[in-house]
């Protein structure tokens, strides 16, 4: 996806003087292979020369390195306009490193691999209820999972740098999972369980596995499906459980502690139905995936996240009313909480994501009523609210994208592995 990364360029004139040589080239090394992914059309190096302030013999120097490296490849020239041989543009390589995400949800485990251009190669989903397991037997199954995601990944020519899991709860330093209520889990440490499971290759200065908020992946999911999209914005997550993500000035929000976006858990009737949580009254009581399929008169649906917001959508669409009363009410609910977000951080942007995103065209209009009628900026600054690009898979995809993200900000890395074709 070209264009899809978005980068930072700094020249090599005002910082030469203040490095190594080993510094500087791997300073180069990261301006080039970033222009190179930023770009939206495949630049030659004289561009990048021109472009970056490189000698064009350092351009020269740097894109074979990065071409040695399987990171950068030569596309097809264009077509001949007049004399002369037509320069070769530069484009990210498809057979190099890439990126595995992972996801343990309520009921579904996901593993999905993504290149080095964002494009996803690979995309595993196994279905289970995940409550009654213990969080040791489902990061089991997981693994399982992330094994064939990497035998696909090898026979595709690419290898795994590293690996980003995504847990629907609270996750603290070192990927220990403080809370995840919806999965029972409290004080679970991601990394022991997996420790002896070999996922990916180690790569300098990309971490083995981070475990990261379902939420927060699918909402840099969201902001690395394309450059053409908000920088600022939230994106709710809604299944079984609903999180958020907040991006801010292209940037991720995580909080003092990382804990940022559980919009799950924002009081909607402060004396209300009770919640896993321990509180009383929270969102997801009341738009959560559950809430609305029992509203809608389909309690204790055995409907994974994905089927179920398809089932609702049919239903919706085909004028079910117990259906439609239902989504309006969470679409009520929805936008007294989001109303709250917009009016602290002044986002002109929210994403439905996950479950909601079929369900978006029922969401969509209580949300906006209750955003105009309680945002004080609302008048002159509309919101806007539209479905997820990626949808159920975003968190998966935000977290394998974050991996290869990594890698262009520092090549060096991968490049210093001995990986050379």
């Amino acid at each position: 996806m070209a264009g899809m990364w978005h980068c930072q360029v700094v020249t090599s004139a005002s910082t030469a003087g203040a490095v190594r040589q080993g510094s500087l080239r791997e300073l180069n090394l990261a301006v080039v292979l970033g222009r190179i992914a930023a770009a939206d059309r495949p630049p030659s190096r004289a561009g990048l020369a021109a472009g970056t302030g490189l000698t064009r013999a350092t351009v020269s120097a740097v894109v074979d390195d990065l071409i040695a490296g399987r990171l950068v490849a030569e596309a097809e020239p264009a077509p001949r306009t007049g004399a002369g041989r037509p320069a070769r543009g530069l484009v990210l390589a498809a057979d190099g490193p890439a990126g595995l995400g992972l996801e343990v949800n309520v009921d579904y485990l996901a593993a999905c691999v993504v290149d080095l251009s964002g494009t996803v190669r690979h995309h595993l989903v196994r279905r289970a209820d995940l409550r009654p397991v213990s969080p040791a037997d489902a990061l089991a199954r997981l693994a399982a999972l992330a094994v064939e995601a990497r035998a696909a990944a090898v026979r595709d020519g690419l290898t795994l740098a590293g690996a980003t899991l995504a847990v629907p709860g609270l996750v603290g330093d070192g990927g220990l999972v403080r809370l995840a209520p919806n999965l029972g889990w409290r004080d679970v440490d991601v990394p022991a369980l997996l420790a002896g499971r070999p996922l990916v290759e180690p790569v300098d200065g990309v971490p083995p596995l981070v475990v990261e908020n379902e939420a927060n992946l699918a909402a840099l999911g969201e902001l690395y499906a394309g450059p053409a999209g908000p920088r600022s914005f939230l994106h709710i997550t809604g299944e079984i459980g609903i999180g958020a993500g907040i991006v801010l000035d292209g940037a991720l929000y995580r909080g003092a502690r990382g804990w940022s976006g559980e919009i799950g858990h924002f009081p909607v009737q402060p004396q209300g139905r009770p919640c896993r949580c321990g509180g009383r009254g929270c969102l997801e009581r009341y738009a959560g995936q559950e809430a609305i399929l029992a509203a809608a008169g389909l309690p204790g649906a055995e409907l994974p996240a994905d089927t179920a917001a398809t089932r609702l959508a049919d239903l919706a669409g085909a004028g079910d009313r117990a259906t439609l009363a239902a989504l309006a009410d969470a679409g009520v609910a929805l936008g007294v909480a989001v109303a709250g977000v917009v009016n602290l951080l002044d986002l002109d942007t929210v994403v439905l994501g996950g479950g909601y995103a079929p369900l978006a065209p029922w969401l969509c209009p209580p949300v906006v009523a209750e955003i105009s009628q309680r945002v004080l900026t609302a008048a002159w600054s509309p919101v806007t609210v539209r479905p997820a690009a990626l949808g159920a898979q975003s968190a998966a995809v935000g977290g394998a994208t974050s991996v290869v993200r990594r890698i262009v900000d520092r090549p060096v890395g991968w490049l210093t592995r001995g990986v050379t074709g």
